[in-house]
């Protein structure tokens, strides 16, 4: 991380002093930055992928992955790119470039934070109670979605994907678990960093807006992980032509971004099926499928997205390509034992936290607007949430080590 605050640096004061030599210092600074990315995070996955396609025997040493590396590669890169695009002033005083790259609270898993949304709170960012006590409730909100919700259904995840008890009704409820759990997991976190951001001064943008509430494919790519799909609709998509260069070149785009998008999450064939699976859909949303869709009721227009976004989460959470194969029969295919194993799949506590996570993850913004009109709701709400959060440390006390799933991305 830190060689990468200095390359960059510097090349960035190259950037902005050679101005003719622009798309050669750009280039030179893509390539150094995917180049660190490919050796940390793909090579070991590139070499098993030509022994097993050639029957080669490659060895190199196992690489350990730098945690964060996928999100602050991508924060310097878009730095470099705006430099060179003149949408920001290079940054000459080489610590507040170190800064923007190792702040903590979403060094780690994200939101991947542009350096054009947080210079000028860099050089100059204002702290008030007011602020530190929004950040605190964000904090305790983001944690207790991770711990109440997230981890209390990881065991059932796990136990089905295992496939100890098989049966068609436990698959379902097995996706339907994956889906709460690495939401709740991943907004958790995104809440947890915008509110430690807050609590020093820094306003980072939101990173999700109630995904599965979406009515298509195509909004749901407006509402899940906004910071990356923004990134590569910017620093990728765009660049590429976008839609303006005609529908076979749109198309050719989109699976482009999101063979990347799959990449990014990681190394192996399942995160690449994932995203030109999301390709496909949103490429016969383009076709015209969008169109019948609005023509559909609203509640058929959201099972359609839920039901797309669960399928897509099967590749993301099963360890190989055959085994999400398998695990998507299972959900199909009946397997007589559904009645027997009904009660281990789904016992009381689970049903209450996927109820919870259910009821969690759709806005309620009557009743929320209803609370903050009075001191009195907001203050009872604030003290539930805060109540809610010592309830969440004791669940985590008396747990074993839990890391955020976005760690390993």
């Amino acid at each position: 991380m830190l060689l990468s605050v200095f390359v960059n640096y510097w090349i960035g004061i190259l950037l902005d002093k050679f101005r003719k030599q622009g798309k050669l210092l750009l280039t030179i600074a893509v390539a150094y930055n995917l180049g660190i990315l490919y050796i940390f995070k793909y090579l070991n996955f590139s070499v098993d992928t030509l022994n097993r396609v050639t029957g080669a025997a490659l060895t190199i040493p196992q690489i350990a992955l730098p945690i964060g590396i996928s999100f602050f590669t991508f924060q310097i890169m878009s730095y470099v790119i705006d430099v060179y695009r003149k949408q920001v002033e290079v940054q000459k005083n080489i610590l507040d470039l170190a800064l923007y790259i190792s702040l903590f609270p979403q060094l780690i898993a994200g939101p991947i934070v542009r350096y054009v949304d947080v210079k000028n709170q860099i050089a100059q960012r204002g702290t008030s109670w007011e602020k530190f006590h929004a950040g605190v409730i964000r904090f305790a909100i983001g944690f207790s979605k991770k711990v109440l919700i997230a981890d209390q259904l990881s065991s059932l995840v796990d136990t089905v994907f295992a496939g100890k008890y098989p049966s068609l009704w436990g698959h379902w409820v097995g996706i339907l678990a994956y889906t709460l759990q690495i939401y709740f997991d991943f907004s958790g976190y995104s809440d947890m960093a915008i509110g430690m951001g807050k609590m020093f001064g820094f306003d980072f943008l939101e990173n999700f807006n109630y995904p599965y509430i979406s009515r298509s494919i195509k909004e749901f790519w407006r509402r899940w992980h906004i910071s990356l799909s923004t990134w590569f609709r910017d620093y990728l998509y765009i660049p590429l032509g976008g839609s303006r260069k005609g529908k076979a070149r749109t198309y050719v785009n989109l699976l482009i971004v999101f063979f990347l998008t799959g990449l990014w999450h990681g190394a192996s064939f399942n995160f690449i099926v994932w995203g030109l699976f999301y390709a496909v859909f949103l490429i016969a949303e383009r076709l015209g499928f969008e169109k019948v869709l609005k023509k559909m009721p609203v509640a058929l227009q959201h099972i359609y997205s839920l039901f797309v976004i669960m399928i897509g989460w099967v590749f993301f959470r099963a360890d190989t390509l055959g085994a999400a194969v398998d695990f998507i029969r299972g959900m199909f295919v009946p397997y007589g034992k559904d009645i027997a194993y009904l009660n281990v799949t789904l016992n009381p506590q689970y049903v209450f936290f996927l109820v919870m996570g259910i009821l969690f993850s759709i806005p309620h913004t009557k009743a929320m607007k209803r609370v903050n009109a009075s001191k009195i709701g907001r203050a009872l709400y604030e003290v539930f949430v805060l109540l809610t959060f010592v309830l969440a440390i004791i669940y985590m006390v008396g747990s074993g080590y839990s890391p955020f799933l976005y760690f390993r991305f």
